[in-house]
C-alpha cells in the first residue's frame, strides 16, 4: 500500500511537471544551443513515432476485443514506450528550436489552429488517465484500468492522430 501511494504521487508529479516543462520550453525567450541543425530532423520522427503510437494504441484495442491479454499488454507497452520517446525528442526540439508558423490562409487556418488547441489541450491532461491507466493494468489491477481507460484510451488516440495531422499540415512551413 505505502508502495502504491509513492507510484501514484510520482504519476501525479509528471502529469503535472511535464506539461509545465512542455509550457515553458514553448515560451521560453531564448532556445537551448545544441550545436547543430540536427534537431530539425525530429519534427519529421516524432511525427513517424505518433503514426507508430497510433497503430500500437489500435492494436491494443482489437487484442484486448479478442480477449488476447499477452498482445493487448504488449500493444500497450510499444504504445507507451512510444509516448515516452516522443516526449523526450518534443522536449529537445522545443528546447532548441524556434516553433513554426503556420502559413496557410482561407478556411484552412481555422481548421489548423482548432486542431492544434485541441491537441495541445488533450494532450496537457491525457498524461495524468495515461500513466494512471497503464500502471493499473501493469499491475493487474483489472476493475480500476477498465474504468480509467474509457477515458484515457480515446484521448490518448485523439492526441496521437491529431500529432500526426498537424505535422502533416505544418510541414511544408518548416525552415530547415
Amino acid at each position: 500500500m505505502q508502495n502504491e501511494r509513492k507510484v501514484k504521487n510520482w504519476i501525479i508529479a509528471i502529469s503535472v511537471i511535464i506539461p509545465v516543462a512542455v509550457a515553458v520550453l514553448l515560451f521560453m525567450p531564448a532556445k537551448v544551443d545544441v550545436g547543430s541543425d540536427w534537431v530539425y530532423f525530429l519534427p519529421h520522427l516524432n511525427a513517424v513515432i505518433n503514426s507508430a503510437a497510433t497503430i500500437a494504441l489500435i492494436f491494443g484495442l482489437v487484442f484486448i476485443k479478442k480477449k488476447n491479454i499477452p498482445f493487448h499488454k504488449a500493444s500497450m507497452t510499444v504504445a507507451f514506450v512510444l509516448g515516452a520517446i516522443f516526449l523526450v525528442s518534443y522536449v529537445i526540439y522545443h528546447g532548441a528550436a524556434e516553433s513554426t508558423s503556420f502559413g496557410g490562409e482561407g478556411w484552412i487556418r481555422p481548421v489548423y489552429y482548432g486542431l492544434l488547441i485541441s491537441h495541445i489541450l488533450f494532450a496537457a491532461i491525457a498524461l495524468f488517465p495515461i500513466l494512471f491507466a497503464y500502471y493499473y493494468g501493469y499491475t493487474d489491477q483489472r476493475e480500476k484500468h477498465r474504468k480509467l481507460v474509457k477515458f484515457a484510451y480515446p484521448i490518448w488516440l485523439y492526441v496521437t492522430i491529431t500529432g500526426v495531422v498537424v505535422y502533416l499540415m505544418i510541414s511544408p512551413y518548416y525552415i530547415h
